[in-house]
């Protein structure tokens, strides 16, 4: 009888005039996302995404019982899983349990939150630290917490998502300079820095989808001379980037306190969750006090505080872990151009795509790797634009030189080989 009653307050969906507007089938994309796996599901290829790792997922993984080279990992350093890190998670978890349960500002702080934040502030020489448990949420608050109508955001035209809605939300004006143009920067901002109060330049220390860096000594010249403030996202920067890994300040020789705002994610050289902000105390002071992402979320789970501490730690104490990843990210890189596979714009750290020119060739020639032993990830429009459409290589410490050349090999004999198949795939670069 419920059930009827229910019902019958309902009108038949025929005669709703608003049923395609409450249809979710309806929302943009959608139609676009159907043709995608229509078009995949027609030629026989499998769904490439969401896939199930039963294990770590280092060097190798294992999905569906079998066990794969893998090179769908941000894990550069292979220290997910470490000793010492699992230690200090383990002992994060007996001391303070799994999570802090409210807002740090109301359920008060966790010592191993300041630990973090004091050696993450180190790591950048600035005055102090804050960490968020979001990545994406990181540059999203802060950027809508930083600027408003009065103001700009200048972006490189590769900029994450995270930083173009960060931007988009705040209010400000947004800008975007061709990618890794400083001279176009230099140029916008003799144009038109005196039409706002406030400016805020934000690049990439290490672009996660084309693996290259921007040159880090100009832009910060430029902005200093046109006052506004530079903001670095060093997600992918960390761990990967200098001689012993420190990032794009040391790769680049630029005095780290010369930056305004270091941004980091904890996922990836850190092995956690969550994203960071390090720079002068004010800076830090005002996030913890007006930024939303920090104010109204549950404070980081405290092992995962731990977990990224031990990273930490260990980047610094381990160097020869950042050798390990350097050649075996120019061993990818070279033997790749040496078969004439197109990586872009890559300056072979850590990050290799291979441009394929399509999104249907992405996802197939990641099914043939599949095939053979192979994990690879496709880059697809809309993430990229569809000309652009690649694989990307993410590299590790923990690879060896026979896998990285297994990588290759089987790379350059299956592109040749989709490319004369029936299927008219345009597979060659």
């Amino acid at each position: 009888m419920e059930a009827e009653r229910k019902a019958a307050r309902l009108p038949e969906r025929d005669s709703n005039p608003f049923a395609q507007s409450t249809d979710f089938g309806t929302l943009p994309g959608m139609q676009e996302l159907k043709l995608q796996r229509s078009a995949a599901e027609h030629i026989g290829l499998a769904n490439p995404f969401f896939r199930v790792h039963e294990a770590r997922a280092g060097a190798t993984t294992q999905i569906g019982g079998k066990s794969f080279i893998n090179f769908s990992s941000y894990d550069y350093l292979g220290l997910n899983g470490h000793p010492d890190v699992q230690a200090a998670t383990c002992e994060a978890v007996v001391r303070y349990g799994t999570s802090s349960s409210a807002s740090r500002l109301v359920a008060g702080e966790r010592p191993i939150h300041r630990e973090l934040e004091r050696e993450l502030a180190e790591h950048y020489g600035q005055e102090d630290a804050v960490v968020f448990v979001s990545g994406h949420g990181t540059n999203v608050t802060v950027i809508g917490a930083l600027l408003g109508p009065k103001d700009l955001v200048i972006h490189d035209s590769l900029a994450h998502n995270s930083i173009v809605l960060g931007a988009t939300l705040s209010g400000a004006a947004r800008r975007s300079f061709p990618h890794n143009d400083h001279r176009a920067l230099d140029r916008i901002l003799a144009s038109c820095r005196a039409q706002y109060e406030r400016v805020l330049v934000i690049v990439e220390g290490l672009y996660s989808m084309d693996g290259d860096s921007p040159d880090l000594a100009a832009i910060v010249e430029i902005k200093a001379r046109h006052g506004a403030w530079l903001m670095v996202d060093e997600a992918h920067g960390l761990g990967v980037l200098g001689a012993t890994g420190l990032g794009s300040f040391e790769s680049c020789g630029v005095e780290p306190r010369d930056v305004d705002i270091w941004m980091g994610t904890m996922s990836k050289t850190l092995s956690g969750c969550g994203g960071y902000i390090a720079g002068c105390q004010t800076l830090i002071e005002y996030l913890k006090c007006m930024s939303g992402g920090f104010i109204y979320s549950v404070g980081l789970s405290p092992p995962l505080a731990a977990t990224s501490l031990a990273c930490l730690r260990l980047l610094h104490r381990e160097p020869e872990r950042v050798r390990r990843l350097q050649r075996n990210s120019a061993l990818f890189w070279t033997q790749a151009k040496a078969r004439k596979l197109d990586v872009g714009l890559s300056c072979g750290s850590a990050v290799v795509p291979v441009v394929l020119g399509s999104s249907l060739a992405a996802v197939t020639l990641s099914q043939l790797m599949f095939d053979r032993g192979i994990n690879v990830q496709p880059i697809i429009h809309p993430a990229v634009p569809e000309r652009n459409a690649r694989l990307r290589f993410f590299l590790s410490a923990e690879h060896s030189p026979e896998q990285i050349m297994t990588a290759v090999q089987a790379l350059s004999e299956l592109r040749n080989q989709a490319g004369k198949g029936p299927s008219g795939l345009a597979l060659t670069t």
